[in-house]
């Protein structure tokens, strides 16, 4: 059955966390909160947890999560090569709403879904978020939602959308918005970025970074504001 944790109150953000790392190691699901929306979490190397929460959606393979890290250690550890570009904006947007396809190192034992050989990652700016990652390492998460419903905004809304399938629900208090993260597109080898989806973080501010590894989008041509092919929505 389903628990929720108060995470304003100090003995029970102890049991929650230690309940959280609990469900993770077991591969269970946990909801927590994060800088943009609520997100629904599974041990990335853990591919019968990973296929847990893309059930506890709706999704199929087809839509594999992006993966939240803690911090620019681990994107190394996972990305088979990061373009200087990627580096600079990480430098300026990490933790925060940016998430970065990149390709994901050959030899990671771990199943996502059918990723064509690239991974979502995120640093996300939410300090509960960060203290979990940084005891259970990546951890694969998807907006905490039904498919095609809204995203959650508060751990009861995502408990009413998700209910019995989630072992752990972290109450943080309501996210900033359901505005979700900005996706950039570095996967493709000496191609330029391509924002795949814009978010908290505009166009601007990322050309700011990037300047020309970020073209011009064509005249009368927006960017793409769908999901990513490769990717399940990102918190």
């Amino acid at each position: 059955m389903a628990r929720i944790f108060d995470c304003s109150d100090a003995p029970e953000l102890l049991a929650g966390m230690r309940h959280a790392r609990g469900a993770i190691g077991r591969g269970g699901l946990v909801v927590l909160p994060t800088d943009t929306v609520y997100g629904i979490a599974a041990d990335a190397f853990d591919g019968a947890a990973v296929q847990r929460l893309l059930a506890a959606k709706g999704r199929g393979r087809q839509s594999p999560p992006p993966v939240l890290v803690p911090g620019m250690p681990t994107l190394e550890a996972l990305a088979e090569s990061i373009p200087d570009s990627v580096r600079d904006l990480v430098a300026v947007f990490w933790p925060g709403a940016l998430t970065v396809i990149v390709r994901a190192r050959s030899s990671l034992a771990w199943d996502l879904g059918d990723t064509n050989g690239t991974v979502a990652l995120r640093m996300p700016n939410q300090a509960l978020a960060l203290e979990l990652l940084a005891e259970t390492g990546p951890l694969a998460v998807s907006s905490a939602n039904k498919t095609g419903d809204p995203a959650a905004t508060t751990a009861q809304n995502a408990l009413a959308q998700l209910g019995d399938s989630v072992e752990i629900y972290l109450d943080g208090g309501p996210t900033p918005g359901a505005v979700p993260s900005t996706i950039i597109d570095a996967s493709r080898e000496g191609e330029p970025l391509r924002i795949v989806r814009l978010g908290l973080i505009d166009e601007a501010a990322i050309r700011g970074v990037v300047g020309d590894a970020l073209p011009e989008a064509p005249l009368g041509e927006d960017h793409i504001s769908a999901e990513p092919e490769s990717q399940a929505p990102a918190p």
